[in-house]
């Protein structure tokens, strides 16, 4: 009877196989056309997903791009993918052709969740009217309450001043600078979403710092990748619940301080911040069939912009205290020119930033050496599209390879290296480079890159204002290396931080 089973079963293995087969040559047929990009060969099913480091992603890009160009092509189980390098490659797909090469992937982790396509806020949402709705939406609310304007300036100082008061709480002790830094970046954006901060000691804001990091590391490497190009594996009982744990807190948390809101929210008043705004957008959309605004719109776009606003920002700003005391010649001189624009006493401002071109130049490059969102976002191709004389056809992923543009060694005089003098002209004075997009560029760039501009220039020069930081005594040189938690991070470290 066995044999007789294992017979039976053998021509239904075969079959399989064959099946299975025929799909894998059918999602890769466009791979045969002579316009397509190049790329190394992909495995039956897995395709290049075994062949990809999503732990070190930049490095593993950079040698295919040597080997394949600046636009070459993978294919993540049986996702087709297309990888952009280099500034003309990145600004004729991003900005040429916008129109074309805004669109989202599917994504099937945020659907597993219940978010439908139409309601995944303004980063992974997929490009047309209710993205356009969202953005909208949000940069214009994000302005009335403050951004660009005195009042949310002064804000971020009076948050810089908690911090440095919190740095001195440390007593020129060795400590890890990063925790404090994700409270006080959470509490700007807490300000303009919540209407409130937090005590940098409160359990909520534990418990918030704590569900996003672990939720950024969930994000990191190789399993995400498979879950969204093989999402049928979501179907196995209980993986999710086990692989993001830290994801299902950062929701949770996210939900309970919405319900909150709605608790206190006052329609007959003046919205308090960008809740309050959503909500009232919320009720005029009821029965409207057409409107965006719904809860869970509202659920994501907050947690959007809370998660990104907070985690790029205070990332940039531990890379910036870090490259400090491994470069003290640097901070020194950025001393030098705080203590002769702004002096001791006086809270910088924004407008000081005219007057110092050396830090505005080296925060500029701690941004471009720290390269943090290395790939961005994924975009999609709505239609077929040509980049740099690949035919792109519709439906495909693309990669925007940020830190080939960021660390260009056809660009940047020392691209691997910290060096301050890449925005400085012969005179010392400050100047743009073409190849600096950390915040991407085109339709889908990052819409908070004015309130990071604000936060990185005013919390930098408070800091440094008031504090010298070193190495502590008796410990080695930290790293420069970074460390992918899907924004890449700094290694852990220690510093000093003793009152000038």
């Amino acid at each position: 009877m066995g044999l007789l089973t294992e017979d039976a079963l053998a021509p239904l293995a075969v079959a399989v196989a064959i099946f299975l087969l025929l799909v894998d040559l059918m999602h890769r047929r466009q791979r045969w056309n002579a316009r397509y990009p190049p790329g190394p060969m992909a495995l039956p099913g897995v395709g290049n997903l075994l062949q990809v480091d999503f732990r070190d992603p930049t490095s593993c890009f950079r040698k295919l791009q040597y080997r394949y160009g600046d636009v070459f092509s993978l294919q993540l189980a049986w996702t087709p993918v297309v990888v952009l390098n280099g500034l003309a490659a990145m600004r004729e797909a991003l900005v040429t052709c916008s129109e074309d090469t805004s669109d989202r992937p599917h994504t099937p982790l945020l659907e597993f969740q219940g978010f439908k396509p139409h309601s995944q806020g303004v980063i992974m949402a997929h490009y047309g009217p209710a993205w356009r709705e969202q953005r909208r939406f949000s940069v214009s609310t994000l302005r009335n309450f403050g951004l660009g304007k005195k009042s949310l300036e002064q804000w971020v100082t009076e948050e810089a001043a908690c911090l440095c008061a919190a740095f001195s709480d440390q007593a020129g002790r060795p400590f890890r600078p990063n925790g404090l830094l994700n409270k006080a970046v959470c509490n700007v954006i807490a300000s303009l979403t919540q209407g409130r901060r937090f005590e940098y000691d409160e359990p909520r804001l534990n418990r918030l710092m704590k569900a996003t990091q672990r939720a950024l590391e969930e994000a990191a490497g190789t399993m995400p990748q498979v879950l969204n190009a093989v999402p049928i594996l979501l179907r196995i009982p209980g993986l999710f619940d086990r692989l993001f744990q830290g994801q299902k807190s950062l929701m949770a948390e996210m939900e309970e301080m919405l319900a909150e809101h709605r608790r206190t929210w006052d329609p007959t008043q003046p919205p308090r911040d960008l809740t309050d705004a959503y909500l009232t957008e919320v009720e005029k959309a009821k029965g409207n069939l057409e409107s965006s605004f719904n809860d869970d719109n509202l659920h994501m776009v907050v947690t959007d912009l809370f998660t990104a606003g907070m985690v790029t920002t205070s990332t940039t700003l531990d890379w910036a205290l870090l490259l400090m005391i491994l470069h003290p010649e640097v901070q020194r001189r950025v001393q030098q020119e705080i203590d002769e624009v702004i002096g001791q006493v006086r809270r910088p401002e924004m407008a000081d930033q005219a007057r110092m071109p050396f830090t505005c130049a080296v925060v500029h490059e701690v941004q471009r050496f720290g390269d943090i969102a290395a790939l961005g976002a994924p975009h999609m191709t709505s239609r077929d599209t040509e980049i740099q004389g690949f035919l792109i056809p519709k439906g495909t992923m693309l990669l925007t390879n940020l830190s080939s543009v960021l660390k260009d060694e056809a660009v940047w005089e020392k691209p691997f290296r910290f060096h301050p003098g890449h925005f400085l002209d012969a005179q010392g004075k400050f100047v743009k480079q073409e190849a600096f997009m950390p915040f991407s560029t085109g339709r889908r760039a990052c819409l908070g890159e004015p309130l990071a501009r604000m936060e990185l220039f005013l919390f930098f020069t408070c800091l440094l204002q008031r504090f010298t930081f070193s190495v502590p005594a008796g410990q080695p040189r930290p790293s420069d290396h970074a460390v992918n938690h899907t924004l890449m991070s700094p290694a852990p470290y220690q510093l000093c931080a003793v009152v000038r």
